[in-house]
């Protein structure tokens, strides 16, 4: 199941029924689960997991050092889950010391060519991204996301759960959960109604969203004010709850 012109370190580590395309170069450290598909040509360094049921396309590099000047050869890791899909050229970075030291994608991502992860990223599960999205340092994405083509999300910045971004977006603060944005730089378009239909939300959790933001985007309130008629209006909505605690927890400000 290995071409003969790879090259395998001695070091790594091959699950059972991986498929490694012709001039393909693992490193070592490198560990790669059961049924895992990669391409020709293709090169993986370590300290690198990758899970099972992955497939990897053509000419990516994941797991090299992090782009960033801080970085002096410490042990930093990447990890990628189950079940993923990643198209050609994608880049991933290991972490930096700084940042925890880990890059981490979880399972069911479907990643498409020229995406670029960098340092300590943390990506969670069943997201998309389109061609050429690219993350920054330190950005968290998390579950169910989709990323338009050509999206570029500054460093530290989070994507909350079910949000959308549009084609050519550019993202420098957070984006709450179920949110869409889109243009340069990126402002709120509504709520990811379609998204949300897909993953089998009812009429009625929609409705409650739409009411959450269009108490946060379109009231005049001021954030603080926002996010407290957002508890009131939750009373115990997940969903509402789940935009409040992002706001709380908010670093950078949220897309407003």
């Amino acid at each position: 199941m290995i071409h003969p012109s790879a090259l395998i370190d001695p070091g790594a580590q091959i699950g059972e029924n991986v498929k490694i395309g012709p001039f393909t170069t693992v490193g070592p450290r490198v560990e790669i689960g059961d049924n895992t598909e990669i391409g020709s040509h293709c090169v993986i360094e370590g300290p690198t997991t990758i899970g099972t049921d992955n497939r990897i396309f053509s000419f990516c590099a994941l797991g090299g050092e992090p782009q960033d000047k801080k970085f002096h050869g410490e042990e930093t890791w990447l990890h990628i889950g189950n079940g993923n899909m990643i198209r050609e050229y994608c880049t991933f970075n290991r972490g930096t010391a700084d940042g925890g030291g880990v890059t981490r994608i979880g399972n069911d991502n479907w990643i498409m060519a020229y995406v670029h992860m960098a340092h300590d990223c943390i990506v969670g599960d069943d997201t998309i991204f389109a061609n050429a999205a690219s993350l920054a340092g330190h950005v968290t994405v998390e579950d169910r996301v989709i990323l338009g083509g050509f999206t570029l999300v500054h460093q530290f910045c989070r994507i909350g759960a079910y949000s959308f971004t549009s084609m050519g977006s550019i993202i420098n603060r957070d984006v709450p959960p179920y949110v869409t944005v889109a243009g340069t730089m990126a402002s709120p378009r509504g709520i990811n109604s379609e998204g949300l239909r897909r993953r089998g939300f009812s009429a009625e959790r929609i409705m409650m969203i739409k009411k959450a933001y269009r108490l946060l985007y379109k009231s005049g309130l001021r954030l603080n004010e926002a996010t407290e008629s957002l508890i009131d209006l939750a009373n115990g909505e997940n969903d509402v709850l789940r935009m409040v605690d992002f706001i709380q927890e908010s670093k950078r400000s949220i897309v407003r």
